[in-house]
């Protein structure tokens, strides 16, 4: 279970650094929860796919398509659950940047992602550049 959560989740994090979206929808279960952090417009609780990838085609809006996940600095499993150490990065014309790094916590089941939680380590700076 351990290995397949590891593999799973690096296969998703690899499908986001190179944007690889039929990848990305064959890993997240149709009917995933998603809970993001914040205030803002991209937080709160999604509770399927279609959900996830509007708040993603929002953030890449929002981003003026400058997002990225820099960094994968961990990933590291406990059962059919992985938490990720990663490094997100993004910029707009105005100068505004973000620079943070999330932990995020995966639930693997099936094959796919059934669950995330993301922990941001700077909520207000998310806050600021996601409204």
């Amino acid at each position: 279970m351990e290995n397949q959560a590891k593999t799973i989740v690096t296969e998703f994090l690899n499908a986001v650094q190179t944007g690889n979206n039929g990848q990305l929808a064959a890993l997240l279960s149709p009917q995933v929860k998603w809970e993001q952090p914040g205030q803002n417009a991209v937080s709160g609780v999604k509770h399927t796919a279609t959900e996830v990838f509007g708040m993603v085609g929002k953030m890449f809006e929002l981003s003026e398509n400058s997002l990225q996940l820099t960094e994968i600095k961990s990933v590291t499993v406990n059962g059919n659950e992985a938490a990720c150490l990663l490094q997100w990065k993004a910029s707009k014309a105005d100068g505004s940047q973000l620079d943070v790094e999330n932990i995020d916590v995966y639930t693997v089941d099936n094959g796919q992602i059934v669950a995330a939680k993301i922990y941001t380590s700077d909520e207000e700076a998310e806050n600021a550049f996601w409204s």
